[in-house]
């Protein structure tokens, strides 16, 4: 128990602590000099990801690119449910990136890069930002970063998403880090699970795949 709560405090901490100089965008913010992720992780139970090094074990169904994306009730910043399958930009291509929290400046930078530097892929599909945040804790951080062009849900009410996919940490309650585009047939076209929670998935690469998806659509 006390060695899962030390571990719990340490992810928050030392991922809040992964700061450095770094370039100003539009928004205001500074992106930090964060690595990317070369490589995926599994998905599912018993899978591991690492935080600093360490071994994190991931709990649900596992998923996989080709398959489809599974039914999972996530809550709105109104507090109202609806079906990650079912989100406004259902039936277009859509980027969900799976953070574990907002709070910590790798989630935060991996959101705004979602946000700002998707080069006009906003004007075309849906972005989405899953998290175990509250959706109060949602509403306040895309109200303070002026991000009004990504949906924000949240997974706090029994972690459906994470276990419908197999990307909640166990024992920590929070989800791991990753992206994943998804066709207009709610079928998964990329996913990356970042192998070390404290890297950045590469962004620019989902980006890519859905712009191809775009084109050949």
């Amino acid at each position: 128990m006390y060695a899962i709560q030390g571990a719990a405090m340490s992810l928050v901490f030392a991922v809040a602590g992964c700061t450095g100089l770094g370039a100003s965008s539009g928004s205001g913010f500074t992106y930090k000099d964060i690595a990317v992720a070369g490589g995926t992780a599994m998905a599912g139970e018993n899978s591991k990801v690492l935080f600093k090094g360490e071994p994190l074990t991931l709990s649900g169904t596992a998923i996989k690119t080709g398959e489809v994306l599974r039914d999972a009730n996530v809550t709105k910043t109104d507090l109202s449910l609806i079906n990650i399958t079912r989100t406004p930009g259902a039936g277009k291509v859509r980027i969900i990136s799976v953070v574990p929290s907002l709070d910590t400046p790798v989630c935060e930078q991996q959101t705004h890069y979602l946000s700002e530097k998707n080069n006009g892929l906003d004007n075309l599909i849906e972005l989405i930002t899953v998290s175990i945040d509250t959706p109060f804790a949602q509403k306040r951080f895309a109200q303070e970063a002026k991000i009004n062009n990504v949906t924000f849900l949240s997974d706090y009410r029994g972690a459906e998403f994470g276990k419908a996919h197999g990307l909640l940490v166990k024992d920590l309650h929070v989800l791991t880090r990753a992206v994943m585009v998804v066709d207009k047939d709610n079928t998964i076209r990329h996913l990356q699970i970042t192998p070390e929670l404290t890297h950045l998935p590469d962004m620019d690469r989902a980006f890519q795949v859905a712009r191809d998806l775009i084109s050949a659509s």
